[in-house]
């Protein structure tokens, strides 16, 4: 398929928010092209488990991811795999430079870049990663079958990930700096209910430390008492939040204090023509179903702010609203 200089619609990242996007976005005849660096689906594809996205009681993360797929090509979405490095906004439309040196222009510009996994920070996490250290169960629980791993954090996607992991390891320690978790209350229960899974409470990590090569266990702190010990451990599991993907996010666009792009109802940002969805937009709620649901609203406003520019262009009349059903 031979790429265009000029699309009525970027967008930038292949995620839930991304296909979402891109269906939208060619149900309203817009010449749309989606830009991914890596596989389609985001994280949904790490997600063992989907148990709440409406209409499909339970699917895999990978095989909801190629639903997602399957559903953009059936309008024929132009996909094309490769980095974007930079964003240089414009008046009339905005340019999208790719690793490659080609340059792009676009009426409306959707970045659904997501974000990576927040580290802890301590020492030897660097060092020992992928050599114990693990941000993805999904990819890496095969690998402590019978063995003994530390999860650390207190969230939906630290408790579904220590229930797979329990499937597979011998023993799991959940460690979480508070006294009660913050997952959803379903997730809670089945995690209180699994036997293999023991709960540190009100403890961080200060360290992961190795045995030859690879982890050998972590050194805790009680925050309350300050009293520190290590726990023997095969592998370290972290899933302490997300850092939101902003570095291609123009100068222009406002960020939040964690880096969040901040956007209006519409998923615009300050610079019109600009939105941001998913997990780099600014929200309370960070689901599939929510970064699906941004999908929809940004390809819905970017269809409108295209035919805005369109009609400016062509001299013609008020623009038609669009995009119901």
């Amino acid at each position: 398929m031979t790429r265009r200089e000029f699309y009525d619609c970027i967008i930038v990242g292949g995620g839930p928010g991304g296909l979402s996007s891109g269906i939208y976005a060619l149900r309203a005849s817009m010449r749309t092209l989606l830009i991914e660096q890596t596989a389609a689906g985001g994280q949904m594809v790490l997600s063992d488990m989907v148990e709440n996205y409406p209409g499909l009681r339970s699917l895999g993360g990978a095989e909801l991811a190629q639903h997602f797929h399957d559903h953009a090509q059936d309008y024929n979405l132009e996909v094309h795999s490769q980095e974007v490095v930079e964003v240089e906004p414009g008046l009339t439309c905005h340019r999208v430079k790719l690793a490659d040196g080609t340059t792009l222009k676009t009426h409306a510009l959707i970045l659904a870049t997501g974000g990576s996994p927040r580290k802890l920070g301590v020492p030897g996490e660097d060092e020992l990663y992928g050599k114990g250290v693990s941000y993805c169960a999904v990819c890496d629980g095969f690998f402590f079958r019978n063995k003994t791993v530390v999860v650390v954090g207190g969230g939906d996607s630290a408790a579904e990930e220590s229930l797979y992991l329990a499937k597979l390891a011998q023993k799991v320690y959940i460690v979480h700096r508070r006294a009660q978790l913050r997952a959803s209350m379903i997730l809670q229960k089945r995690v209180m209910a699994e036997p293999k899974i023991e709960m540190v409470w009100n403890t961080i990590v200060t360290r992961i430390h190795a045995e030859g090569d690879e982890v050998g266990g972590v050194e805790l702190q009680d925050v309350q008492s300050g009293e520190e010990r290590t726990l023997p451990a095969d592998g370290v599991f972290v899933f302490v939040g997300f850092i939101p993907n902003n570095k291609i996010v123009p100068a222009g666009v406002k960020l939040n204090g964690d880096g969040y792009a901040v956007t209006d109802d519409k998923c615009e940002t300050d610079i019109r023509g600009i939105f941001a969805i998913g997990d780099l937009r600014e929200k309370y709620a960070r689901q599939i179903v929510v970064a699906a649901a941004d999908g929809c609203t940004a390809a819905l406003a970017a269809a409108h702010h295209v035919e805005m520019q369109r009609t400016i262009h062509e001299g013609g009349g008020a623009p038609s609203a669009l995009g119901s059903g």
